[in-house]
């Protein structure tokens, strides 16, 4: 009888893993068509963000962690938040010490957040709402490792230029696929779309 149970658990377990694979495949085969620069409109984007100095590969985890937590206690009080996948923009130029960065990491949240959970003790977080401006976007789907996207950004650049654009706004970059909190998971199949806000010429 408990190996009877015990065989339904590996089962189950089993037919989950295989079950959540599928459906993720599914999900990035939604963005392929970016593999090829596209420009579209996008709304205006209320905003859980974090403005965090250094290199992105050490604080990257510290404020995506720092967002997801705020937006877990959010849910609680505001059921229509859905998950999404955190952003980052870069106001300032990449030809300096990565120490120097400053990065903008978001979590999109719907219009009616207005104020964020109160934090408990002397804890102070450093998650604020914000709204990012978007309208006019040029974006191209990079598949692959952070240290890899140079080419991926010049083709973009270059498709901008082509199309009498330039660009307005930060670079941003959308983490469809990237490390998890506990995993690094595979550079290789990381799905990262990058975006500029454009303005015809």
């Amino acid at each position: 009888m408990l190996k009877k149970i015990g065989l339904g658990i590996i089962l189950a377990i089993v037919v989950f893993i295989v079950m959540t694979f599928l459906k993720q495949k599914s999900y990035l085969k939604t963005f392929e068509y970016l593999k090829e620069p596209q420009m579209v409109s996008m709304p205006s984007q209320k905003m859980l963000v974090v403005e965090i100095k250094g290199d992105p590969n050490n604080t990257g985890k510290l404020a995506i962690s720092e967002l997801y937590k705020t937006l877990f206690i959010l849910k609680k009080t505001y059921k229509e938040i859905k998950m999404a996948a955190p952003r980052s923009r870069w106001p300032k130029s990449f030809n300096i010490p990565k120490e120097e960065w400053v990065g903008l990491y978001g979590i999109p949240v719907s219009d009616t957040v207005e104020k964020l959970p109160e934090q408990k003790g002397n804890q102070k977080s450093q998650v604020k709402i914000a709204v990012w401006e978007y309208g006019e976007v040029a974006e191209i789907l990079h598949i692959g490792p952070y240290s890899e996207e140079n080419s991926t950004v010049e083709i973009l650049q270059k498709f901008i230029k082509d199309k009498g654009y330039k660009i307005i706004g930060d670079h941003e970059e959308d983490y469809i696929k990237g490390p998890g909190m506990i995993f690094k998971g595979n550079p290789k199949k990381y799905y990262t779309i990058i975006r500029y806000r454009v303005k015809k010429k």
